[in-house]
């Protein structure tokens, strides 16, 4: 009897105990929590009290929320934007896949990949003069495709692979990637000169004594910093965009069948913008698809109807004895004749 008395005095002092300290917990916690709020107060009346007038700070805010929105909208495109990898025209055929497989001869594996690239709108090769091959994808390369070794897979107009987006920037997300370098640097560069006047007032001393001086100070150092370091990033991009280079080709050329050529794709500044931007200038600013070509044929500077990679040596071997280039020649040159036997004759 005693025992159990005792018992549940213990339980009924432990539960007053608890009952206590959650009191003292919740006390503890809302005073901090109203400590956190005064802090906040005091921070967003110090803020405020930095920019006085009431239109300017409408102004800055609704400009500022306007460029965060385009840089996150860009960002987003380029972070989610699938990587574009060649179509199936451009895998080996079963039959040629196990020909090629058994064949360890390089020269006839060369014959098996030149007669499916017949067809192919292919005009670059390797370093070698070979067909551009991926034995990882298992099919033949299109024009300015590369393989990435982090996404592996083939991706069409490759320009790199960005870890900051933790994706390969390339023919599906080019222009993304290009207006998300644009925004994040119009949103720096705003950050910066909107901060500005009260950066001078803070060398000074005409800044109140609080710390929202403090706020002014990192936010302009850090926002000039990000625009310096974007704005040699984006200057690279535009000049690539005008000459129609990808990353990978300003350091090595495209190998056509004349050799190594840097300028193999340009069309002229209007037409290599038009070809990542579209032809619409109202859809320039905004981060959706509007690119002229598909990304598997690119058009040459070139006026060239037939392969290049395969069509001269086609021609060439068909430009002997009795070929159909021969005969044309041939019966041009009959008409002529005639043509100034008549003249003469009258």
């Amino acid at each position: 009897m005693c025992v159990s008395i005792l018992s549940r005095a213990r339980v009924l002092n432990q539960a007053q105990h608890k009952i206590s300290l959650s009191h003292i917990g919740r006390d503890s916690c809302r005073d901090v929590t109203d400590t956190l709020s005064e802090g906040r107060i005091k921070d967003g009346a110090l803020s405020c009290d930095t920019i006085s007038n009431t239109e300017e700070q409408v102004i800055y805010l609704i400009v500022f929320h306007a460029f965060f929105f385009m840089f996150i909208w860009s960002y987003w495109k380029t972070i989610i934007s699938k990587p574009a990898s060649p179509s199936k025209e451009f895998c080996l055929p079963k039959v040629d896949k196990e020909l090629y497989e058994k064949e360890e001869n390089p020269e006839a594996q060369q014959e098996i990949l030149k007669r499916v690239a017949k067809n192919l709108p292919v005009y670059t090769r390797t370093g070698s003069g070979a067909i551009r091959y991926c034995d990882r994808c298992q099919l033949i390369k299109p024009d300015r495709c590369h393989h990435c070794s982090t996404c592996d897979r083939c991706v069409l107009k490759m320009d790199h692979h960005c870890p900051w987006v933790n994706n390969c920037v390339g023919f599906s997300n080019y222009k993304f990637f290009v207006l998300f370098l644009a925004y994040s640097m119009l949103y720096c560069v705003y950050i910066a000169a909107t901060v500005l006047q009260y950066f001078i007032k803070f060398w000074t001393n005409h800044l109140p004594d609080t710390h929202a001086k403090f706020h002014v100070l990192f936010l302009f150092f850090v926002a000039a910093m990000f625009f310096i370091s974007i704005l040699s990033l984006f200057s690279y991009h535009l000049w690539l965009l005008g000459k129609n280079r990808t990353t990978i080709e300003a350091f090595r050329a495209p190998v056509f069948r004349s050799g190594p050529d840097k300028n193999g794709f340009t069309l002229g500044f209007r037409k290599n913008v038009t070809q990542v931007f579209g032809d619409q200038k109202k859809c320039w600013c905004l981060p959706l698809y509007s690119s002229t070509v598909d990304g598997q044929t690119n058009p040459r500077p070139l006026s060239e109807s037939q392969n290049h990679l395969l069509g001269n040596d086609m021609h060439s071997e068909e430009q002997k004895d009795g070929s159909p280039a021969n005969i044309g020649l041939f019966t041009a040159a009959l008409e002529d004749s005639d043509l100034i036997r008549k003249l003469l004759c009258d």
